[in-house]
């Protein structure tokens, strides 16, 4: 799908709502656990266990931002249900977080919604309780030193860019796509649309942590007039972190992904 072409009409954008948050948690989850090039990477061998760990623990996160009002779901309206009794609900998660034989494969299966995308945010003024944020990065080693890096490597003045108030930054923490979904271009038009929508709800600008290399294409060439910076990067195979015994220790191999900070201005 082009990056210019109008979003099919099968498809529809519209607020995430509480209905949402188990649909949404699932798609980050699943995504990042089999599909993420830094993620699945470290931990080949045991995703599903992290899979339903991660998707525990994201219960603040998920909330906060969709609470917001500000996160996007993309959702497909003709979408055929694989079982009679999604269709009963609207949609609905089979997982099993006790079935640890389960595959990347079966666990997409079991993604019965018609939820396919996600753009989660929230206003910066506004953060999260780092205390709830805390579980997830017991479970992805490396996640919240990571982003601790790009914070230190971003050598902006705070003062230039940090919300003093609503409605200045709006966070974007999670997007997502299920898996057999990819490559059609829904992430760009999520990403756009919430561009547009930030803008016109005042937002001066957006922030954005990339660990693909989609995410950070996307976001750090915003489509006009907004303007896109990559403020700080990491590269997962060459970072790393002293230990008590002043040992280099780099968390994210082998992976050699690039990870990046991107600031998107929204208005001069």
């Amino acid at each position: 799908m082009p990056s210019d072409a109008p979003l099919p009409s099968r498809y529809e954008i519209r607020p995430l709502g509480p209905e949402h948050v188990e649909w949404a948690k699932a798609i980050v989850t699943h995504s990042n656990a089999f599909g993420s090039p830094v993620w699945s990477v470290l931990w080949p061998d045991e995703m599903t266990d992290r899979n339903y760990k991660v998707f525990g623990a994201l219960d603040h996160m998920v909330e906060h931002q969709i609470a917001s009002g500000y996160s996007l779901g993309l959702f497909d309206t003709e979408y055929q249900y694989k079982r009679s009794e999604s269709a009963a609900t609207g949609g609905k998660l089979w997982w099993d977080t006790e079935d640890l034989s389960a595959d990347g494969d079966k666990l997409m299966e079991q993604m019965d919604f018609p939820l396919l995308s996600v753009a989660l945010a929230y206003d910066g003024f506004f953060p999260f309780d780092m205390s709830r944020i805390a579980p997830v990065a017991l479970v992805l080693g490396g996640f919240a030193e990571s982003l601790h890096a790009l914070e230190v490597l971003d050598k902006r003045d705070p003062a230039s860019w940090k919300p003093t108030g609503p409605r200045q930054v709006l966070m974007r923490n999670a997007t997502a796509t299920k898996l057999d979904e990819g490559g059609k271009g829904l992430m760009r038009h999520l990403a756009h649309r919430i561009m547009r929508q930030a803008a016109e709800n005042g937002f001066r600008g957006m922030q954005i942590e990339g660990y693909h290399d989609s995410v950070t294409a996307v976001w750090s060439n915003p489509p006009a007039p907004f303007k896109g910076e990559i403020v700080s990067r990491i590269n997962a195979w060459t970072w790393g972190v002293e230990n008590e015994k002043g040992e280099m220790v780099h968390m994210l191999r082998p992976s050699k992904q690039d990870c990046s900070k991107i600031y998107v201005t929204l208005k001069a």
